[in-house]
């Protein structure tokens, strides 16, 4: 199995884009959520993200299918996205 990381392929601390966005209250929250658990900055937490749907959203298109094995387990989950 290969190991993909999120940051893969991107230049670290290159600015090729600058946008604003409103967030909705429950993105706002889980972007607070995730920046204390992590410890990372907005700018990098909103990058990773963005990697990460790109990612996904690829996969999907190919008809590839996103498998989750949690912590400790050895079930196999499926994870669906509407």
């Amino acid at each position: 199995m290969r190991a993909v990381t999120a940051t893969e392929g991107l230049a670290r601390n290159a600015v090729v884009l600058r946008i604003s966005i409103g967030l909705i209250a429950q993105a706002a929250r889980d972007l607070r959520r995730t920046q204390e658990r992590s410890g990372l900055s907005v700018t990098d937490i909103v990058n990773r993200a963005l990697t990460l749907y790109e990612f996904v959203d690829s996969c999907r298109a190919a008809g590839d299918q996103i498998l989750v094995r949690r912590s400790g387990g050895h079930r196999l989950e499926l994870v669906r996205f509407t």
